[in-house]
């Protein structure tokens, strides 16, 4: 094991943005992820590997808001990676520059399998924050993990969000059984009465549907939304990996949701609707076509997001799936940094805010905020 005393070397050279390197006998070496070809070798073959740690996702993440992803790794600079972290550098002057892993995703697992590289690694990234190149770390990992640096350094652990994933390993009735009798399964049913057409892709057509019905939705949530170039960005760097799936009625959109795949998984990202038409069951017939799709393409697991723990509604809705649940332990170090994710009085206002703007000033409003909130 390392010393947990003796914080890790980094060994980077060219850049002036990190602490001093001081002695250890293990180093850290700095990578990037989008240049160093390793990276997508090690996504590609580590067990806790998601959509989210793939250069595709990170890319997407720089076009969008600028954001400087790297990674951090015990293996040698010249020899495959046997372990990483993924981060990205966010820097704002409204909430400061730091640290999180990762941005607009859900969760991100350390792909590490041994206790005293991740110890060395978080001891790493702490001296990041001890020596003043950041405000805050962030991990948002989706499986907790003991540490002793995490204790030492007097980390917290933001349990603000749950996470829910179906089994996609029972057979199809099974799956269907499962299903909550009338919030759900008797959605299903009135959405076959009513011929909700269905379509797919990626097209421009598609995306202008579903934005249309998130400025919709976050409204009704007084939430600004995301900006179009994003959604636009990760059609294009995720490819057949993104789908956008959209519901009609009489030639009228009602519901659409954007769903990513990666190797034996399906993830419900992203859902909008009209809420005039929620009683035809727009958005269940569209979740249960998802999951046959999953299911006939040979996945094992659909993962349905985090979810605010105060999000009741949302939560419900989840669980009626015949999901499991989970909290996220996300880490935060300094343990008094106050993160993006957390309510504050700006966030009320901005909620006020969004109830009340027409969308020619909602979607700039996203554009203008989510850089400094990921």
């Amino acid at each position: 094991m390392a010393d947990y005393s003796i914080p890790a070397t980094i060994r980077n050279p060219g850049r002036s943005d990190y602490a001093p390197p001081p002695s250890s006998s293990l180093t850290v070496s700095v990578l990037d992820p989008l240049g160093d070809a390793r990276w997508n070798d090690l996504v590609n073959t580590h067990p806790l590997a998601s959509i989210f740690h793939t250069p595709e996702w990170l890319e997407a993440l720089r076009r969008t808001y600028g954001y400087e992803p790297f990674a951090v790794s015990t293996s040698p600079a010249d020899s495959p990676l046997s372990n990483g972290v993924v981060l990205c550098r966010v820097r704002s002057w409204i909430s400061g520059t730091r640290l999180v892993s990762l941005p607009f995703s859900d969760h991100c697992d350390p792909l590490v399998d041994h206790a005293d590289d991740l110890e060395t690694l978080l001891q790493f990234l702490h001296q990041q924050v001890a020596h003043g190149a950041c405000k805050y770390l962030e991990m948002r990992p989706l499986r907790r993990f003991h540490s002793f640096t995490l204790l030492s350094r007097k980390s917290h652990n933001n349990e603000q969000f749950c996470f829910h994933y179906l089994d996609l390993r029972d057979s199809i009735d099974e799956l269907r059984r499962n299903l909550h009798p009338s919030c759900v399964q008797r959605k299903i049913r009135r959405a076959g009465r009513e011929s909700l057409v269905y379509q797919e892709g990626q097209s421009e057509e598609l995306l202008a549907i579903f934005y249309t019905l998130l400025l919709r939705t976050r409204r009704r949530h007084g939430l600004p939304p995301q900006p179009l170039t994003w959604f636009r960005t990760l059609c294009e760097c995720l490819g057949n990996r993104l789908k956008i799936r959209v519901a009609s009625k009489g030639g009228r959109p009602i519901a659409s949701m954007i769903t990513l795949a990666f190797r034996d998984t399906m993830i419900y990202k992203y859902g909008s609707s009209d809420a005039e038409f929620h009683n035809l069951g727009g958005m269940s017939f569209l979740m249960w076509r998802a999951i046959q799709d999953a299911k006939g393409s040979g996945l094992t697991r659909f993962d349905l997001g985090r979810s605010d723990r105060a999000n009741i509604s949302l939560i419900a809705f989840k669980e009626r799936w015949g999901s499991s649940k989970s909290l996220l332990p996300y880490y935060v170090f300094p343990s008094g940094a106050h993160t993006s994710t957390q309510p504050t009085w700006e966030r009320w206002l901005v909620q006020k805010a969004c109830s009340a703007l027409p969308d020619s000033l909602l979607a700039p409003l996203g554009a203008t905020l989510y850089k400094h909130v990921g």
